[in-house]
C-alpha cells in the first residue's frame, strides 16, 4: 500500500444572512440567496471537476460571510494555521473549520488578536509565502505568522496592495511558476523576482483565480483573462460568481485547500471525510 496526495476543498455552504456581509470597496448590492446556492454547487462541481475532494461545512450559516472559508485557516503541507480575522464580527468563524482542520494536520497554530492577518492576504508559491498588507491583515499578524514559517523553512514576503480587499483579490498564482497580477492593486516591486503575467487591462479585478492540481479555476464574469490565460497554454474552467462578487468575494474565497496523504487502497465507496459533493 502507497501513499498519495490528494487536494482537499474545503468549502461552507453559503449563510441565509450573506446579504448581511461585509463590503469595504465596493457598493452595497441586494444578494439573490437562491442563485448564490446554485452558484456555489457550480464552484464545488468545478473543483471536483479539477480532481479536488469536496468537504461542505454548514457550521457557520449565522455568519453572514461563512461562504467565504479562505479566510480562515492557512494551511501548509506541515502545520494548519487558524488565523485571526480583521473584523471582530467574524473571528468565531474559525471554530467551524477547526475540527476538519484537525483531520489532517497535526499541528494547528492559532494567530490571536491584537495580530489580525486573513487566509485572502496569503499567497504560497513553492517556499515563498506573500502575505498582503491590508485593512485586515497586520503588521502584528504578519510577525506572527513570519514566526510560524521559519520553524519550516519559509520565507515571508509582504506585499502593499491598495483600493482592494485582500491580496489574492489583486494577485494569484499560475502553474508556471508566474504570478497573475492587477497593476491597479498591488505594488510589483514587492513581487520583484517572479515573473508576472497581468490581467486584460479591461478586467481588473480577474487576478483572483484557483490553481489546483495544475488547472486554473476562474470567474466567467472575466473572458478577456480567461482567453488571455488559454492562449498562454493554461487548462482554464470558469464559473458564474456574480451573487459572491456582491459580497466582495471571488474564486479562491470559497475554499480552503488542503493537501492530504491518502493510502492507495480500494474505495468503500463512502465519502473519506463529511459529506462528499461533486
Amino acid at each position: 500500500m502507497t501513499r498519495v496526495t490528494e487536494t482537499l476543498a474545503i468549502t461552507h455552504l453559503p449563510s441565509p444572512r450573506m446579504n448581511d456581509a461585509l463590503r469595504t470597496f465596493i457598493d452595497v448590492l441586494p444578494i439573490d440567496l437562491a442563485l448564490a446556492a446554485r452558484q456555489h454547487e457550480g464552484y464545488r462541481q468545478m473543483l471536483a471537476r479539477a480532481g479536488a475532494r469536496i468537504v461542505v461545512l454548514e457550521d457557520n450559516l449565522a455568519h453572514p460571510d461563512a461562504a467565504f472559508v479562505e479566510d480562515t485557516a492557512i494551511v501548509l503541507d506541515e502545520v494548519a494555521v487558524l488565523t485571526s480575522m480583521g473584523t471582530a464580527s467574524r473571528r468565531k468563524e474559525t471554530r467551524g473549520i477547526e475540527p476538519e482542520l484537525r483531520r489532517h494536520r497535526a499541528e494547528i497554530v492559532r494567530i490571536e488578536p491584537p495580530a489580525t492577518i486573513e487566509g485572502g492576504d496569503v499567497l504560497r508559491v513553492g517556499r515563498t509565502v506573500f502575505v498582503g498588507a491590508s485593512g485586515r491583515t497586520n503588521l502584528a499578524g504578519m510577525d506572527a505568522l513570519e514566526v510560524v514559517l521559519r520553524r519550516f523553512g519559509y520565507a515571508l514576503r509582504r506585499v502593499r496592495i491598495a483600493g482592494c480587499l485582500h491580496l489574492k483579490t489583486a494577485c494569484t498564482a499560475l502553474p508556471d511558476g508566474r504570478l497573475l497580477v492587477s497593476p491597479k492593486w498591488v505594488d510589483s516591486q514587492d513581487l520583484d523576482g517572479f515573473p508576472l503575467l497581468r490581467v486584460a487591462s479591461a478586467e481588473p479585478d480577474a487576478a483572483n483565480v484557483a490553481l489546483v492540481n495544475g488547472r486554473l479555476l476562474a470567474d466567467a464574469a472575466h473572458p478577456r483573462t480567461r482567453d488571455l490565460l488559454c492562449a498562454q497554454g493554461f487548462d482554464v474552467d470558469a464559473v458564474d460568481l456574480s451573487e459572491f462578487a456582491k459580497a466582495e468575494g471571488g474564486v479562491t474565497c470559497l475554499s480552503t485547500l488542503v493537501a492530504s496523504q491518502q493510502d492507495d487502497a480500494p474505495s468503500d465507496g463512502g465519502p473519506l471525510v463529511g459529506p462528499a459533493i461533486g
